[in-house]
């Protein structure tokens, strides 16, 4: 399978990208917490271009390879800390909004209010939003795994 088109984005789009990404990093998360959001979230929309970008991410902020393989089987690993999985549970449940889908419950959004203050939720929510927007893109133009952006 070969990529549809190189890039869908302009210079304006590449400026706001740029923008939410400095706001997400300021917002006072541990950088591999948004790591860990961010290949799950890949995960679970099969996006292949960002699972790999997000292991290789992951493994220069220090994760170990015993995690990554376990970050789709969190709930049933000792690997993750209470911290890790509030936000883990809280990516699944923005991600999987589809048809129905209870989205983030009160029990969901109860534990995530324990482990992370209101700048930390506002910098996980924005980078589940964005990594579910790369996903779509890249699904859309069968963007290929391995590549350098």
């Amino acid at each position: 399978m070969e990529a549809r088109m190189k890039s869908v984005a302009n210079p304006d789009v590449i400026t706001a990208i740029q923008h939410l990404h400095k706001a997400i990093h300021a917002g006072g998360v541990d950088p591999l917490v948004l790591e860990l959001v961010h290949l799950r979230a890949s995960q679970i929309n099969g996006c292949s271009p960002c699972v790999f970008a997000g292991v290789q991410a992951a493994k220069k902020h220090g994760e170990t390879e015993e995690r990554l393989h376990s970050v789709v089987t969190w709930r049933e690993t000792p690997f993750f800390t209470e911290e890790e999985r509030a936000a883990l549970a809280l990516t699944e449940a923005a991600t999987r909004i589809q048809d129905g889908a209870p989205g983030v419950t009160d029990d969901i959004w109860d534990a995530a209010t324990t482990h992370f203050d209101e700048n930390q939720l506002s910098a996980i929510i924005l980078n589940i939003a964005i990594t579910n927007f790369f996903n779509r893109i890249n699904h859309t133009i069968r963007e290929q795994a391995g590549k350098a952006w």
